[in-house]
């Protein structure tokens, strides 16, 4: 999979995207649970990925709304 920051097929794990915003796991997954976080994919093994268009567009949102 490509792994460039402009390609919107990139996937984030969440630990990445934790990484990212600097949120711990529990506030990443009480985020989710609430609808305040980006969209996520879950995988067939339960694992989540964030692709990076929908963590940008996120981010847009915010931003636009402060």
């Amino acid at each position: 999979m490509p792994t460039s920051r402009g390609n919107a097929r990139t996937m984030l794990t969440r630990l990445e995207v934790c990484d990212e915003l600097h949120v711990s796991r529990s506030t990443f997954y009480d985020s989710r649970q609430k609808g305040r976080a980006p969209r996520c994919i879950k995988l067939p093994n339960g694992d989540l990925r964030v692709r990076r268009s929908d963590l940008d567009h996120w981010l847009n949102e915010l931003e636009d709304a402060a």
